[in-house]
């Protein structure tokens, strides 16, 4: 079975996703760290040099990449990914594949977004209550595509508590 692993920003994907395949003995993917190696450019680059629309296509292609070439794997997502090309579809239409949703509430992203403003989409915003702002609004756009996931769960915890959480739901 492959996992992909959903969520907003600094929801802990890569993280928990790092963990969670060292103890399924599962490679880990980061798709933006796939799509840097490929492109050769950080995602903030492709972002300012080339815009989000020629981002999104990347990451749609090298999403697709990986879902069709290989097996075993945990894969972390952009928070984006989800929300653009029918991609929520097109993963519940894979059979060997689950989607987990890391649901972060508004307050724990906010400060975990305070410590890590070089992202792309809030490198312009400096103001805790300007970050609340962009992320509540955020959510609220995208919350219809994360609760499409197969496995919703509260990733406020512990990475080990989140992990096993997940393994008792999917295996």
């Amino acid at each position: 079975m492959n996992l992909i692993l959903i969520g907003y920003m600094a929801s802990g994907k890569s993280t928990i996703g790092n963990y969670l395949a060292k103890v399924l003995n599962y490679s880990f993917i980061d798709l933006d760290n796939y799509i840097e190696k490929k492109e050769n450019l950080s995602v903030k680059e492709i972002f300012s040099q080339k815009g989000e629309i020629y981002f999104r296509k990347l990451e749609n292609t090298a999403l697709k990449e990986i879902v069709n070439n290989r097996e075993n794997y945990v894969l972390s997502l952009g928070g984006g990914t989800p929300c653009f090309y029918d991609t929520m579809e097109w993963l519940k239409s894979k059979t060997n594949t689950k989607t987990i949703y890391l649901n972060v509430n508004l307050n724990v992203l906010t400060q975990r977004l305070l410590k890590d403003n070089k992202r792309p989409l809030i490198s312009h915003l400096n103001d805790e209550d300007d970050i609340k702002e962009f992320i509540a609004k955020h959510l609220f756009e995208r919350s219809y595509f994360y609760n499409m996931a197969d496995v919703k769960i509260n990733a406020s915890e512990r990475i080990e508590d989140i992990a096993e959480k997940i393994i008792l739901k999917l295996f």
